[in-house]
């Protein structure tokens, strides 16, 4: 019933979170989709995070009982790619989960070939675009009508400057193409392209990348993944992008600030530098900057690279002494 009832309000919501200068119109979309966050009692807490699988596996050591309470204990995406090995049975898992619960996942999918070509701390990916096609459309389709939030491919629209003419559209065909997928198979998933973040590149080039990749056909965009950049900076970019998106192709979109790790800002390094804080908990009250959500995207703790206070690791390995002093920002 809790369910019943949610879906039948769950357009009118959906119509409240856009913003202001995104009210329906042939341009701006194509139905009104039923919201994810209508159909859920709030955000799903992953019990196997690797912040709760250390603490549950470490109870004596200091560090467990703040990493426990303060990391694990929040609502955070979790990361698929091709570590998860049969995708549809692990994204089948994990939102069945959440579905049981009543609860709203977050997930990252992370597989596009030739990923973090021009970064090189996160490389790899699905071997050909055919076996990207196959990969997102089991993703997809494990979804099904369940609700959830996904976001298609970090980094993958940052940096084109390894890139050719050639590969750049190959990319925009495999984005256009995952989100053709969840359209038709995941009618209650929101898609997010990523946007990477202030820093990085202008928000009017951003805005032609996102439109390259078919932004009009995803739910909105998000900001600040793995980075440390403040919600107040984010905001101001995500709103760049979408003046630039209105002007330039006569459209905008909603888009999500990852909060996971920018409660200190940033020092103007991205990889493992020390001195940072987690930030605001996954909220579905964007901050009155313009945001839609604030998401805990990338999971506190988890290394970005053989790099800073991590050296040593490798991408995406939980490193507790590092997620302990994030908790109190030194």
């Amino acid at each position: 019933m809790r369910r019943l009832l949610r879906t039948l309000a769950a357009s009118a919501f959906a119509c409240l979170l856009l913003p202001l200068s995104a009210a329906p119109s042939s341009a701006t979309t194509t139905s009104v989709q039923a919201s994810p966050i209508g159909m859920t009692s709030g955000f799903y807490t992953d019990p196997s995070s690797g912040p709760a699988a250390w603490a549950a596996a470490n109870p004596g050591d200091g560090r467990a009982a703040g990493i426990r309470d303060n990391i694990a204990s929040r609502p955070m995406a979790r990361w698929f790619g091709a570590w998860s090995g049969d995708i549809g049975a692990a994204v089948g898992s994990y939102v069945g989960a959440a579905d049981a619960a009543d609860k709203l996942p977050v997930l990252i999918a992370y597989n596009i070939p030739g990923r973090d070509a021009c970064g090189g701390h996160s490389g790899g990916g699905a071997g050909t675009p055919a076996a990207y096609q196959a990969w997102i459309s089991a993703f997809a389709s494990a979804i099904g009508s369940r609700p959830a939030l996904v976001v298609i491919e970090p980094d993958s629209l940052g940096d084109f400057s390894c890139l050719s003419q050639a590969q750049i559209a190959e990319r925009n065909g495999m984005l256009r193409g995952a989100l053709a997928q969840f359209r038709d198979r995941a009618p209650n998933t929101w898609t997010y392209l990523d946007a990477g973040n202030p820093a990085w590149i202008g928000a009017a080039t951003m805005a032609q990348h996102l439109d390259g990749a078919g932004a009009r056909d995803a739910h909105g965009f998000s900001l600040n993944i793995s980075n440390y950049l403040t919600t107040g900076e984010n905001t101001a970019y995500g709103n760049a992008i979408n003046s630039a998106l209105s002007s330039s192709y006569g459209y905008t979109k909603p888009y999500v600030v990852d909060t996971s790790r920018n409660g200190n800002g940033s020092n103007g390094q991205w990889c493992n530098p020390g001195g940072r804080r987690i930030g605001a908990v996954s909220q579905t009250v964007g901050g009155g900057g313009g945001a839609e959500m604030l998401l805990w995207l990338k999971t506190p703790g988890e290394s970005d690279g053989n790099c800073g206070v991590g050296g040593g690791s490798a991408a995406g390995q939980f490193l507790p002494e590092v997620a302990y002093k994030m908790i109190y920002g030194y």
